[in-house]
């Protein structure tokens, strides 16, 4: 059995280049440059940095800030963190030509961000992502070609 590729903690990590989509390439490929993980941010930031990734049609890194955000966020906000990482995946699957994976994160964190519509945290326009995921969500099996990353990215605050 070949050894698996580690990251510098020890931990099995496939080494393999991305594109910019999240997608593995051969290894002698050249790749997107991967976001680091683990990296606490404050929130306006982590929603700059994500939303940047979005706009460049990255998608898949921006969840990987959000999911970092996710991680190390204070309790109350979890969710938020969380719903807002899976509407990035979505639009990574539906970018990668999956509608329906990608209508079902879509959904999941649209209702994961739901819980804060009332006070809406960070400037973060929670009815907006809301509206918009359910749109992109119903819209995505009609479609003949998968939508450019970048098409479809939301805006995270309004």
């Amino acid at each position: 059995m070949a050894d698996r590729d580690r990251d510098e903690e020890g931990r099995a990590r496939n080494a393999r280049p991305r594109d910019g989509l999240g997608r593995p390439l051969p290894y002698d490929a050249p790749g997107v440059e991967r976001q680091p993980e683990g990296v606490p941010r404050e929130p306006a930031e982590s929603l700059r940095e994500a939303q940047q990734l979005l706009d460049d049609g990255m998608p898949f890194h921006a969840h990987e800030v959000l999911e970092d955000a996710w991680k190390s966020g204070p309790d109350h906000e979890r969710e938020l963190w969380r719903g807002l990482a899976q509407l990035a995946v979505g639009v990574t699957h539906a970018a990668r030509g999956n509608p329906s994976g990608a209508a079902s994160l879509l959904r999941r964190g649209a209702d994961n961000i739901g819980g804060y519509a009332d006070a809406p945290p960070h400037g973060i326009d929670i009815t907006g992502l809301r509206e918009w995921a359910e749109q992109l969500a119903s819209g995505l099996p009609a479609r003949q070609e998968p939508p450019s990353p970048e098409a479809i990215a939301p805006r995270l605050r309004g």
